[in-house]
């Protein structure tokens, strides 16, 4: 049975089109079919940072409106075998999304797929909850700062409210905890929460700490996620997300402030 894995956050600007895009793609490397779908209706992203913008015909509002089938508006990544996406309008209203139709859509994509990603829009308004209705799980996309945070617990609050799950009273929404954009060195001089912090403000299974990284702008600026650059600190934060998110126990990499040597600091070498 396939999955809804639902990629949310309170705020804008942490990340979450980028986890999207990376979540995704790790799933389709570890052999599972999947495909991500961009809820960011008028704001369309997914396709830019998967880079398959010029590839985009028909999308998720045609789907819905009955104007196009799914197997018109998906798109085939060509890099990673068994990856697709499924685009959204750029040009139609938020309202558009009406819940009767994200569930037919949703429903025919769980005959095809083992996980339906959805990609989000941050916040609290109709594409969001469009986004987090059908959810089975949940990745909870925060900076460690407090504003940020706070509007995640806020997110939280709705998972536990909004949901079909929670109308049904079904299982609760799994929810995972996913820090991105984290500085172990402002962390270090108390310019941002901690880990522990966030963790006590949140009460969520953490499953991964993104590390600021310019690899992340420049993958997103190349349309590649920037888990398949496995090179990247945050490439490899990215794939052990995905494995602790699909059962594997993995230790937290890139916690520390990296330490430049004497010849480094004398010489501002990296």
């Amino acid at each position: 049975m396939a999955t809804v894995v639902t990629v949310t956050s309170g705020k804008g600007g942490v990340g979450k089109t980028t986890s999207s895009a990376s979540f995704a793609t790790g799933l389709a490397l570890r052999g599972y079919k999947t495909v991500v779908i961009d809820f960011d209706v008028g704001l369309r992203n997914l396709d830019l940072i998967m880079g398959c913008e010029r590839r985009v015909v028909y999308d998720l509002i045609n789907v819905i409106n009955g104007d196009a089938s799914i197997k018109q508006a998906l798109i085939k990544d060509k890099r990673v075998d068994g990856l697709f996406i499924l685009p959204t309008s750029q040009t139609k209203d938020k309202d558009a999304l009406n819940l009767e139709g994200v569930g037919r859509v949703i429903d025919e994509l769980k005959q095809e797929f083992d996980y339906i990603v959805c990609d989000s829009p941050a916040g609290i308004e109709h594409g969001a909850l469009a986004a987090l209705y059908y959810a089975d799980a949940a990745v909870v996309v925060t900076n460690p700062e407090v504003s940020s945070v706070r509007d995640s617990d806020r997110i939280l609050g709705i998972m536990q409210s909004k949901s079909r799950r929670a109308e049904r009273g079904d299982a609760p929404i799994k929810e995972h905890l996913l820090v991105t954009r984290y500085d172990a060195g402002r962390v270090e001089r108390g310019e941002m929460l901690t880990l522990q912090d966030v963790q006590e403000i949140l009460a969520v299974k953490m499953i991964g700490v993104i590390p600021e990284s310019e690899t992340v702008l420049t993958a997103s600026n190349l349309g590649q996620p920037v888990v398949l650059a496995p090179e990247s600190i945050a490439g490899q934060a990215y794939q052990d997300a995905v494995a602790r998110f699909l059962g594997e126990e993995r230790e937290l990499r890139f916690l520390k402030a990296e330490r430049k040597g004497l010849l480094s600091r004398l010489f501002g070498g990296g």
